[in-house]
């Protein structure tokens, strides 16, 4: 794993309200890249900071495969060093992406999870131009978990390319609760 600070925060994670028309919290992440390597797996790629058509972003590349029991590729992060942030104040979260039109996963991690291959999740297209996604907390579908997402105890958010062989290329410049 390797981790790479956007913007000027490293752990703070949490910053005042953002200039979008709604009140909203940026998170300042200080995004990790992690593979299916981590359990055998084949999946290879990187993630690393630049400037994608005019800003700057953290970009996930890589190839997916299936092959010995793999297939993801991701970024993620922790929310206050691993500690958990309340957003109950917030109907969601939004963020800027820009891709190759593929489709991944948004993940979320609770407390309440226990085990790695639980989250709280939804997909979205990866668009070729840089598009504000917005997805409402109650879009986000427990996965191999019988609890309820409750946005009181957030404390890890992850970008995937995963379940399928496929080219990734995403990369996300800003990240939000909104209101």
């Amino acid at each position: 794993m390797r981790a790479l600070g956007l913007a000027m925060c490293t752990s703070a994670m949490l910053c005042g309200p953002s200039q979008a028309q709604e009140p909203a919290v940026q998170l300042l992440p200080n995004w990790e890249y992690v593979a299916d390597t981590v359990m055998g797996g084949v999946s290879r790629g990187q993630a690393r900071l630049e400037t994608v058509d005019g800003r700057e972003a953290v970009r996930l590349t890589g190839n997916v495969s299936l092959d010995n029991n793999g297939g993801f590729v991701q970024i993620a992060f922790d929310l206050n060093d691993g500690a958990t942030v309340d957003a109950r104040g917030y109907t969601g979260i939004t963020f800027d992406v820009i891709g190759n039109g593929a489709r991944y996963d948004l993940r979320l991690r609770t407390t309440a999870l226990t085990r790695p291959w639980q989250s709280f999740r939804t997909d979205f297209i990866a668009p070729p131009i840089w598009t504000t996604i917005r997805i409402p907390f109650s879009e986000l579908n427990a996965h191999r978990t019988e609890s309820d997402f409750n946005p009181k105890d957030v404390r890890r958010i992850g970008i995937l390319a995963i379940g399928r062989e496929m080219t990734a290329d995403v990369a996300i410049s800003s990240i939000e609760f909104y209101r």
